[in-house]
């Protein structure tokens, strides 16, 4: 049913590992030659015991010797390629699939807090471990098993059915690995996967946990949750390492059994002392396969795992159509009917909100907490799409441009403040490797951050960590600002802009405000403080996630005082009566 669900991905899996089919064939060309010269080794022992010995000849044995020496050499040499081979296979596997993957796994987790969208670039690195690893070459091994058990049934009968009795154990072995293994293996990587993020939630709020003496706390919070981790990695080793254990001795006993039963079969006269040597060896050759695929199981059950997911993922995000690319718009943003479904919910947050801002205009989006405010931003800035109704910016419906290129006419500056490993510049350039000093520096100057950032001991080249690093939450709030305001978007939205910044900050912000209004830009700002309305020309009112007034602010601000001095009146005359 899972593989008919999330069949689209499954396809486009396939299809990519299909331009790979030339290379499968070389590998295919490569293990024909490679099984074929592993016949040496029993060749040999035969000659040796059958011929030289008898015979005497130091001569013999020296040509012997020497054509085995090529021989081996030869196939170590297309062993060796056989690997390179693989590995390119498993390289260009990833390398065609990371630019997709990717972008599937920012968009599915920017809307929807999905466990297989946090691990996609994990699952496509399992697929290509196991691609370039010798247990795919074991796979193209497997199937010459059933030539060297009959190889060994030419020396005597008995023989062969020892080989093929040994052989159906074996398999029996994996098929009950396969059945046992894999519930304690998905267990296990599910739990070491909450132990991570765990992990990496303490982490990132190391400064709360030392500062509020939470640190015990936290210890036990994620000592608990690692000893589950460890537990289950604990049963997923020992059932895996009991099979591969028994498999190992399994075969060990049956290369013996065959010496033994080949020396009965010797002493009877019915084969030859070569023989007896020669079938261990096949023996030995037949069943490595089958032992090396059950020692690197788990590998092969992450592979699986990390190919279900990935097919299930490309599905839920499937490639975004080409878009015709569309001039520089206006800042002009209309909203008509608007309602917004937050991801993972089924109600409404946002419902028949009309409205238009108009180039040079900056508009404030005031109401309660949890009205709706950073819904409306996550709507207007594409990240989240709308149940109903539109959002067009210069006329064109958001989903006409390029994410990235909407993504250029936007500015934002989300409530929760991020930044990225790597320099203020880069961080304010939007991750750009080269970033434009001049956009930067311009940027930076609009959010009032250039002094600050010049006075930091390297200036624009300081390095930050995601939590900021030296920065403090002000600081890091004006370099989120300019990122903002990088390369001169036409549309501005802004949630929260001054939770973090003191008065000067404000007067600042205030200021790129009315800048960004003089340039012919549009500004919205999400907010609780009065402060940060203080340019704005226009007024939303959310309430309950409906719109309560649209309008100019001054007569939405007296409106409301009016409408508040009204119910209090009522209030007032309800107590009388």
């Amino acid at each position: 049913m899972a593989n008919k669900v999330f069949q689209p991905g499954y396809d486009e899996l396939i299809s990519c590992r299909r331009r790979s089919r030339s290379l499968y064939w070389a590998v295919g060309v490569f293990s024909f030659f490679v099984n074929l010269l592993m016949l040496t080794g029993p060749l040999y022992m035969m000659q040796v015991y059958d011929r030289v010995l008898g015979s005497g000849s130091e001569a013999t044995l020296v040509a012997l010797s020497l054509l085995v020496l090529f021989l081996y050499g030869m196939m170590g040499l297309l062993d060796y390629v056989r690997g390179r081979v693989l590995a390119r296979i498993g390289a260009r596997f990833q390398a065609q699939l990371d630019r997709r993957v990717f972008d599937a796994m920012v968009r599915r987790s920017a809307v929807a807090q999905d466990p297989v969208a946090q691990t996609g670039t994990a699952d496509l690195e399992a697929v290509q471990r196991f691609m370039s690893s010798p247990v795919l070459g074991a796979a193209f091994d497997l199937p010459w098993t059933p030539f060297f058990l009959a190889g060994i049934a030419l020396f005597h009968p008995w023989l062969g059915m020892l080989a093929l009795g040994g052989g159906a154990v074996l398999v029996a072995v994996a098929l009950l690995n396969q059945l046992f293994s894999r519930a304690p293996l998905q267990q296990a990587a599910l739990s070491s996967h909450r132990a991570n993020l765990s992990s990496e939630e303490i982490r990132s709020a190391a400064e709360m946990i030392q500062s509020m003496g939470m640190r015990g706390a936290a210890f036990q919070r994620w000592q608990k949750i690692r000893r589950e981790a460890l537990k289950d990695s604990l049963v997923a080793n020992d059932t895996g390492g009991g099979f591969t254990t028994l498999t190992k001795t399994l075969r060990l006993f049956l290369q013996s059994a065959m010496l033994g039963l080949g020396a009965y079969l010797a002493l009877q006269g019915e084969v030859s002392p070569g023989a007896m040597i020669a079938g261990s060896v096949l023996m030995g050759r037949a069943l490595a396969p089958i032992e090396l695929g059950l020692g690197q199981w788990a590998m092969v059950q992450r592979a699986i795992k990390g190919w279900h997911a990935l097919a299930e993922l490309l599905t839920k995000v499937p490639v975004e159509a080409a878009r015709t690319e569309l001039p520089r718009p206006r800042a002009h943003l209309e909203v008509k009917a608007l309602a917004v479904v937050p991801p993972g919910d089924s109600r409404a947050q946002l419902r028949n909100i009309s409205f238009q801002v108009q180039p040079g205009q900056a508009v404030g989006v005031i109401g309660p907490s949890g009205c709706g405010k950073s819904t409306l931003a996550k709507a207007l800035t594409g990240t989240w799409r709308p149940a109903a109704g539109t959002i067009r910016l210069d006329g064109a419906a958001l989903d006409q441009y390029e994410p990235d290129v909407l993504g250029r006419h936007f500015g934002y500056l989300p409530q929760r403040v991020q930044l990225f490993e790597g320099t203020i510049a880069q961080n304010i350039a939007r991750l750009a490797d080269a970033p434009d000093a001049e956009k930067v520096v311009a940027a930076a100057k609009k959010a009032a951050a250039h002094d600050m950032i010049v006075n930091l001991p390297e200036g624009y080249d300081t390095r930050v960590s995601a939590g900021g690093g030296r920065l403090s939450g002000g600081q890091m709030q004006r370099v989120a600002l300019a990122r903002a305001l990088y390369d001169a978007p036409v549309i501005v939205i802004l949630d929260e802009p001054n939770s973090n910044l003191d008065n000067e900050g404000s007067i600042a912000l205030n200021q790129a405000i009315k800048s960004l209004k003089a340039a012919g830009q549009s500004v919205l700002i999400m907010a609780h403080r009065p402060a940060a309305i203080q340019e704005c020309d226009m007024l939303l009112v959310i309430d309950k996630g409906s719109q309560a007034a649209f309008g100019p602010k001054d007569k939405v601000l007296q409106d409301m005082v009016a409408n508040h001095q009204t119910i209090r009146k009522a209030s007032g005359a309800g107590g009388v009566r």
